[in-house]
């Protein structure tokens, strides 16, 4: 199973997701994200985040959606607001999709601990989304049980 994890700028929140999901999943599934406006580069603080936390940051960089134009996910997850409301390009044909919305911890103005502190926060609820994904019976539920689901973990 390939999921897609979206964001606007594809340098932090979802650059978060498809690390930890691919830190936690099982053999056989692998997250990718991407964004519709990549900054070109992943938020430093991130990586230091997802260092902290033991998860390794080799192959992850800020790209476009076109870069993975091919890969076909079976789900597409928007992870904030601004790309909640873009049209997934066609490419990604019959994806599933959900939106699981974050805060930017990069758009935080605060001391360095409080922006540190934002990153974990951020860090353990993208961690807290994907082991209730994981838990998820995937096999026996249809694409609208799965549609439910997934909105119920983008709620918690």
């Amino acid at each position: 199973m390939k999921i897609l994890f979206l964001c606007t700028a594809n340098s932090c929140r979802s650059i978060l997701c498809e690390a930890i999901f691919n830190a936690m999943a099982p053999a056989g599934m692998r997250a990718y994200s991407a964004g519709s406006h990549p900054a070109g580069v992943v938020n430093p603080m991130a990586l230091q985040t997802l260092q902290a936390a033991g998860i390794a940051i080799d192959g992850l960089f800020s790209k476009s959606t076109d870069a993975l134009a091919e890969l076909q996910p079976e789900l597409v997850i928007t992870v904030c607001d601004k790309a909640a409301g873009e049209a997934c390009p066609v490419f990604f044909g019959a994806a599933v999709r959900a939106h699981w919305g974050l805060s930017d911890p990069s758009e935080l103005r605060g001391t360095d601990g409080e922006i540190a502190a934002a990153f974990d926060a951020t860090l353990a609820r993208i961690r807290t989304r994907i082991q209730a994904f994981l838990a998820v019976p995937l096999t026996q539920l249809d694409s609208d049980a799965l549609k439910a689901e997934l909105a119920r973990i983008g709620s918690i």
